[in-house]
Formats: C-alpha cells, structure tokens, sequence
C-alpha cells in the first residue's frame, strides 16, 4: 500500500524536445529527396522568366545602362561595385553578380533570370536543411520550404532581376542559419565562423538581414531550447556589431542619396499608421494573394479605423502567443519572426515613395509559415484522426500556390504587362501610369497610348518634372512641337536645377532660328547644372556648328569626348566640324574612322569617302 502511494507522488516524466540529428550532415539522416523535389519545382515553376525581358523599373540602373556593369567582370568593376551607393544601395556582393552575368551572358535577359531563380532554389534548400536540422520535423519544414519558393508574393523578388539582391541575401541568411545550428549542435570555432561568414556575406548583398540576430535569439528559445545565459548573449556581440556597421553605411548611402524621405514628404504619423497597416496587409496577402502589384502608392491619409483596428490585431495577436508560449513556443517565435525581420523595410524611415513592397514579405513570411506548419503538426498530435483532413488542406495549400505563382511571374513578361497589370489593381497609381507609358512609346505606332498614360499620371501628380519631359519627347515626336515646348517649360518650371529638361526645351526650340539665343541660352544652363553631360555638349557643338561657329563648337565636342571617349556621335561631330576648317582634313578623317569603329553608319562613311576623294582630287 504505501509503495503504491509512493508510486503516485513521483515527478511527472517530461516530454524530450525534438530529436535533432547530433553534428554533421548525417547521408542518410537527411531527406535529400525532398530536398531534391523542392528544387526541381521551383525551377520548374519559375521556367518561363526565360523568355522574359529586363523592365523599365530599376533594371536600367542596376543592369542595362549602368556603364560600369556593361563592361562586364573587370578591376574597375569589382571597385566600383565596393564603393558605389548608385541607387540609394550599397551591396557589393549584389553588384558583383550583375556584373558577372554581364561577363557571361551580355544583355540576354533570359539568363539573367534563370539565375535568380537558382539562388532562389539553393535558397529553398537551404531554408528545408535549416529547418529540418533545428526541428528534425520533415513534413513541416517541407511545408515551409514549398510555400516560401511558390507564394505568388514572392514572385517580385525572384522574377525581377533589380531584386537580385533578395535571393543572394535570402541564399546566405539560410546558410547562415543552418550553419548556427550545426554550432549550437557541437560547438566550434569553425562552425561559428562559418555561420558569422555566411552573415557578412548576406550584409554584402543587401542590409536586410540585419535582423538575423534576433533571428538566432528566437531560434535559441525555439526550437534550439537553449538557456539564455550570459554565453549565449556575448556569443551574439559580433553579429550585433555587423549589424550596426550595416545599418549605418545604409542609411548614410540612402540619405546622401536623396532616397530617405523627408517629414515634410511622409510626417512620422503617417508614417506610423502605414506601419502598423503594412504589417496586417502583408498578413491578409499571405493568405489571399489576390491584386498584387510592383508599385502600391503611398496613401495621403490612412482612416483612424483601420489604423486602429490594425494596431488591436497585432497586439492581440501579440498577448495570445505570449499567453500560450509554454505549450506552443513555434508561434511566438513564428510571430516575432515576422514582426521583427520587417523593421527594416516597414516604412518608419521611408526609402523610396511606396505604400508597401511584396518583396519586403521574402524572408519575413517564413515566421508565418512557420506558426501554420507546426501548429497544424501540434494539432495532429492531439488529434491524429485529423491527418487525412490536415494532408489534404495542405496539398490544397501548396497546390493553389504553385498555381498562383505561376500566373504571377506571367505580369513580369514585359514592362508593358506588369504596368498593365499595376495599373488595373490599384487606384491612382501614379507610377504605374507613367512606366506604361514609357513602356509603350517605344513600340513603333503606340505613341498616341504613351501619351495618354502620362496624361494620366499627371492629373494624380501634376508636379512631376519627368512626366512633363517625356510627354513633351512624345507630343514631339508626334510633330506637336508647340504643345511639347510647353511641357518642356512646365518641366523646367517645376524643376529648375534639372538639367534633362533644359536640353530637350533646346532641343524643340533649335528648329526654329527664331529662338537661337534662348535655345543657347538652355544648353549652357544645362551644362552649367551638369557640366558633365555629354549629350548637351554634343547639342550645344552641333547647332554651334551648324550657325557656323566651328570655334566654338569643337571645344564642346572635344569636352564630350574627355567624358565619354566611347561617343560615336561625339566623334562624328567633331570630324565633321573639322572638316570644314583649313587644315584640318587629316584631323577630320581620323575622327570620322573612329566614330565608324564604335559605330558603323553609312552616314559617317559618305562624309569619309567625300573627304576622301576631295583630297585625291587635290
């Protein structure tokens, strides 16, 4: 009797924390066929974009006029990607695969992509054996793996080659990731400088990841199950002090860049609202990613309702995951993923004019999936009659997925479609108007259509000098130069310091000798504002030469040259203005020989053969 009583009184035995393999990478602990399948998908899913073309958005700067990725993989290069802040970025990894993929593929968009979606891949792998390594937990870390390689929100930051930067970055915040797991399994001076290595290298390609030690401080209390002494907090300090180096060479580049926003642009409440509204939107397109656009304006008022009801959402989310932290800690963890790695991009220092981003969600998301897998794996452990029901709405999940992602990277065909697409989801795009616009003048015919998109981007934002200008280059090349004058001098109203629009203001008035002096008088304004604007000098020499003036035309030939000795025009010109000088002929043929060996024209080579037989003929 008593020792039955005993029996009754002794301590409960207590559930052991999920198994997880002891060091290494064990051949055959690891599921390499899932691993596998996951892969294939996503390359599988992702296929088309290599057909796709660059868009006029961003890829421009980052890709098809940047001169100093078009040369391709060189010394100059490699500097420039480590000290340029050109975009209001600094992320020298990221530049460097621009640059590579210059080097290997010229300008053919398709391979561009298709490397992407590779990092992207390698990345969803990497995310899978992170997973499975801190949880030994197969089919929900499969889960997450799937929905972050196929959510149709994610399309941005794959299909987009300007967001090359997302999927390097995500490619070393998993491995990463992984490798701090490995550490914590079997601790090592190596192990921990490969997880710190693979950090570095995620800063160098976009500063994102600057969250990732908060990350592993998650990871710690679950599913790691470490105890939050003072050895685990120092063993933070060195990503802690990467972090703050980041984060302060980020926003110096931004700011000095113009990129940061102003509180006269954005005011800080605003900006909170948009915040605290963000983060709820971002939720809602998780589980019903439908309207989803490259460019979502930023509201001029946000209503105290929603505000409010946003704000009661996460906090009460909030409370609930504290509340049930010790019988559900993935959700806590899973929530404070996703509250905590979106600060950076969340909006209270605004870059850039977006209301909010898809490409933000990349690696944020991953904390949702993460509360949906293990609480559904939590949920079959109480119920395991519910396994058929959870498999099945799981497959449904992962297969509308797949099915939606697929639509989705079909906008990212063209500039024309994604524009088209943003255009028809949103109201009062004013971005969206003015890319589609951009997008369809250069399709031969389609100018009437240019123009009425800048139109309508310009009653949203009727104060954008770009706009301005690039309806005046249409209504030009329409022949209504008087209405294309008029936007030049609205443009040049609005923004005076803008040297783009003085040019083309002389440009429309140099055909009409009426105007010499003010057309003039705009080029050298221009020049003053730029002086290293090599189209204005070439402008300004060629209606100086054309009045005559060859003094005073060869200087600003021979100034464009010094800034860009690659000017075909520039050298055509000069040899032309050359030839109509005594003497000068030999200067002239050289100049014209170069310009045909940058840039065959039969135009440059009439003038030679002219000048040419004129000195036979002599």
């Amino acid at each position: 009797m008593g020792k039955a009583k005993r029996r009754q009184h002794r301590t409960p035995v207590q559930t052991p924390a999920p198994r997880r393999p002891d060091s290494g990478f064990p051949r055959t602990g690891f599921p390499w066929t899932i691993s596998a399948v996951l892969f294939l998908t996503t390359l599988l899913i992702y296929a088309p974009v290599s057909r796709f073309d660059f868009v006029n958005f961003d890829d421009p700067d980052y890709v098809t006029r940047n001169a100093h990725v078009l040369r391709g993989l060189t010394t100059d290069g490699v500097s420039w990607a480590f000290t340029s802040g050109e975009a209001a970025n600094w992320f020298p990894l990221t530049r460097l695969s621009h640059l590579l993929d210059v080097q290997l593929f010229g300008l053919d968009a398709g391979f561009h992509h298709l490397v992407s979606v590779f990092i992207h891949a390698l990345a969803t792998m990497f995310l899978f054996a992170f997973l499975y390594r801190a949880t030994a937990a197969r089919w929900p870390s499969a889960f997450v793996a799937l929905l972050f390689a196929l959510h149709p929100l994610h399309v941005e930051s794959v299909a987009w080659i300007s967001e090359r930067k997302d999927v390097l970055c995500a490619f070393f915040w998993f491995l990463s990731l992984w490798g701090y797991v490995r550490y914590t399994e079997k601790k090592s001076t190596g192990r921990f400088l490969f997880a710190l290595l693979a950090f570095v290298l995620g800063l160098l390609s976009k500063p994102m990841i600057v969250t990732l030690p908060f990350v592993l401080l998650l990871l710690d209390i679950w599913p790691l199950r470490r105890a939050l002494d003072r050895s685990v907090l120092l063993e933070k300090m060195p990503f802690f002090a990467l972090t703050s180096i980041a984060a302060a060479v980020t926003y110096r580049v931004q700011q000095g860049s113009g990129a940061v926003q102003t509180a006269e642009i954005f005011p800080f409440a605003l900006r909170i609202e948009n915040a605290v509204l963000s983060y709820v939107t971002y939720v809602g397109e998780m589980v019903w990613p439908a309207g989803l656009a490259v460019y979502y304006p930023y509201p001029s008022s946000i209503a105290a309702w929603k505000f409010g009801a946003a704000g009661a959402l996460l906090v009460g989310v909030s409370i609930a995951v504290v509340r049930y932290f010790r019988e559900c800690p993935y959700l806590a963890v899973g929530w404070f993923w996703y509250l905590g790695t979106l600060v950076p991009v969340i909006g209270l220092v605004q870059v850039g004019a977006q209301a909010h981003a898809d490409r933000y969600t990349y690696v944020p998301s991953i904390g949702l999936c993460i509360m949906v897998a293990w609480g559904a794996a939590d949920l079959l452990k109480r119920r395991p009659s519910a396994k058929v029901a959870l498999a099945g709405a799981a497959a449904v999940v992962c297969l509308s997925s797949a099915v939606l992602c697929e639509a989705q990277i079909q906008y990212w065909k063209s500039s024309e479609m994604l524009f088209r697409h943003a255009v028809d989801v949103t109201d009062r795009n004013f971005l969206a108007h003015y890319d589609l616009g951009i997008a369809v003048s250069t399709i031969p015919g389609r100018l009437p259509e240019a123009i009425s998109e800048y139109q309508a981007a310009l009653r949203i934002e009727p104060n954008s000098d770009r706009v301005h200008t690039d309806l005046g280059n249409a209504l030009a090349q329409t022949g209504r130069l008087a209405e294309a004058i008029a936007e030049y001098r609205e443009a040049v109203r609005i923004s005076p310091n803008s040297p783009i629009p003085h040019v083309d203001l002389a440009n429309a008035l140099a055909s009409d000798p009426a105007h010499l002096a003010e057309t003039i008088a705009e080029y050298e304004t221009a020049l003053r504002l730029k002086p290293d604007y090599v189209q204005g000098h070439i402008n300004l020499g060629a209606l100086l030469a054309s009045t005559g003036q060859m003094d005073e035309a060869i200087p600003h030939f021979q100034a464009a040259l010094k800034i860009d000795p690659n000017s075909a025009e520039a050298h055509a010109n000069l040899g032309m203005a050359l030839a109509g000088l005594p003497g000068r002929t030999a200067e002239a043929i050289a100049q014209l020989q170069e310009a045909l060996r940058i840039q065959p024209d039969p135009r440059i080579q009439q003038m030679l053969d002219r000048l040419r037989a004129a000195i036979a003929d002599h």
